[in-house]
């Protein structure tokens, strides 16, 4: 089999694999949540983690079982302390909502205002305790991480890496190393490539840096650059060589500087401009 034709059956997979039917059917798959701003997101669904540390401008709500003339919602102030009925500027900021929970009803009895209190402290808004995401995403902004997430987590509610993402994600903490991560990893890989974010990590998605084809291919234009890319492979995702083309006529230019590749295994760099000319028969 000649290797031109080689490159058409793999452009043939390749284009099959993204095409989809005229009349098939797509299934009908509602759109992510927009994330909202840290400042004024809102609590989820699901209860916080007790594990959640709270901060200054996380609102909270305080109830006393019984007792509507203790119930508020208080934004916890820069000083770390909340304004609660009877007890005034109360400590809050760097403890869980458990522990909150525990020591007002605890000063609230020793003050003598309830005999036995029951409180209950939910917060409204996450504030304090977020991660960013900016780059080639669905919406790029401040992710309030009110529970453990994993990074794939974080993608996801922020809509997914958009067409013209890179297939990594750069992750930078203030306590460890920055990391480049594949994006399929996130998906199909073990616990150990998905790894939790942390309060404070910033989360960048760069554009995907492309190629470019022409001539005798079925479908010329600028495609991105996946990982490892060779030649064959940029061929298959230009649609592969037309009948006219030849795979002994192909061109490359690299930075001004025109290379006739010596097969197709030759490695695709960004900006590579790939000119498949006619074969002579």
């Amino acid at each position: 089999m000649r290797v031109r034709d080689i490159v058409a059956a793999f452009g043939l997979v390749f284009m099959s694999a993204i095409i989809v039917p005229a009349g098939a059917q797509t299934p009908s798959v509602p759109p992510p949540p927009k994330p909202v701003p840290a400042t004024v997101a809102p609590a989820p669904n699901d209860i916080p983690a007790p594990t959640y540390i709270l901060g200054p401008q996380d609102v909270i709500q305080v109830d006393a079982l019984g007792r509507s003339d203790f119930s508020t919602k208080a934004r916890i102030g820069a000083d770390g302390t909340v304004q609660l009925p009877f007890l005034g500027a109360f400590p809050a900021a760097d403890r869980s909502v458990v522990q909150l929970r525990d020591e007002i009803a605890a000063a609230l009895q020793k003050g003598g205002f309830f005999a036995k209190p029951i409180i209950q402290v939910e917060v409204i808004s996450f504030a304090s305790r977020y991660v960013t995401v900016l780059g080639a995403v669905g919406a790029p902004g401040l992710i309030p991480v009110e529970r453990p997430y994993r990074l794939s987590e974080i993608l996801a509610r922020v809509g997914g890496v958009r067409g013209d993402g890179a297939d990594y994600v750069v992750l930078r903490s203030p306590k460890g190393p920055e990391r480049n991560l594949a994006v399929k990893d996130l998906a199909t890989g073990d616990e150990t490539t998905d790894p939790y974010v942390q309060p404070g990590d910033k989360i960048f998605i760069p554009t995907a840096e492309i190629f470019y084809v022409k001539g005798q291919v079925k479908a010329p234009g600028s495609y991105p650059i996946t990982a490892n890319m060779t030649l064959v492979m940029a061929l298959a995702r230009g649609g592969g060589i037309t009948d006219l083309g030849s795979d002994s006529h192909i061109k490359i230019v690299r930075k001004n500087v025109t290379i006739t590749p010596k097969d197709l295994n030759v490695k695709i760099e960004p900006n590579d401009v790939i000119d498949v000319g006619e074969g002579f028969f």
